[in-house]
């Protein structure tokens, strides 16, 4: 079975599955993010060569005060250093992808410190969606384009794939959203052009490297055509 060299990930469901267990909505995100680095490190393992996870949209801002605050000082646990040194172990290159500048200073300072670590790292590459938004990528990379100074007649597809925030990657062959929910969720949407689509019922807390090889098998399955 080959693996697909780039899966992209909705992690949903981290609410609904502490609701479900009569636990806080706190102790659903700190389970998700345990599952979040097991499954990276399984992807790994089964040859792929990029994951790009969701891990907080541009809708995410609009949650609660306390329960953004308890997100990012998750999100922060994830550059300390021990996590570093494991990237650093397994060779894996870390970017950050979304509108890091709205994020809190020393939060921006250990995103950037961590991609220049792992700049030249090459077995795996780690991109974690943060304040991400498919339509606001699309739209940073017209701005990009016109601050250029490039003219319209000019401006191709391949020029707009260039400048959105995962320039220089392929796009994913297969992206997996948890939770029931059958959308992409403005995830990656002009990346996601020809990817495979695979929906599962079973929320991200709970969601197992089982559960991913059930994924990739459905995937070797599959005939990919492009359009021809």
């Amino acid at each position: 079975m080959k693996a697909p060299s780039h899966i992209a990930i909705i992690m949903d469901g981290n609410r609904r599955w502490a609701k479900i267990k009569k636990l806080s909505v706190f102790e659903g995100h700190r389970k998700g993010i345990k599952i979040f680095e097991e499954i990276a490190k399984h992807c790994q393992k089964r040859g792929v060569k990029i994951l790009t996870v969701f891990a907080f949209s541009t809708e995410n801002w609009n949650r609660s005060k306390k329960e953004i605050d308890f997100l990012l000082k998750l999100f922060l646990k994830i550059f300390y250093e021990k996590n570093i040194k494991e990237l650093q172990n397994r060779k894996v290159k870390l970017n950050v992808i979304g509108q890091t500048e709205r994020f809190p200073k020393r939060l921006q300072r250990k995103i950037k410190e961590v991609e220049e670590i792992t700049k030249n790292n090459k077995k795996f590459i780690l991109n974690i969606a943060l304040s991400y938004g498919g339509r606001a990528d699309i739209t940073e990379s017209i701005k990009k384009i016109l601050k250029k100074g490039i003219s319209s007649e000019k401006i191709t597809e391949d020029l707009i794939s260039k400048n959105l925030w995962t320039q220089g990657l392929p796009d994913p062959d297969l992206i997996i959203r948890t939770g029931g929910e059958n959308r992409i969720s403005n995830f990656l949407i002009w990346q996601s052009a020809y990817s495979e689509l695979y929906f599962t019922n079973k929320y991200w807390p709970e969601f197992t490297e089982k559960d991913l090889d059930e994924a990739l098998i459905d995937y070797s399955s599959r005939q990919r055509r492009f359009g021809k």
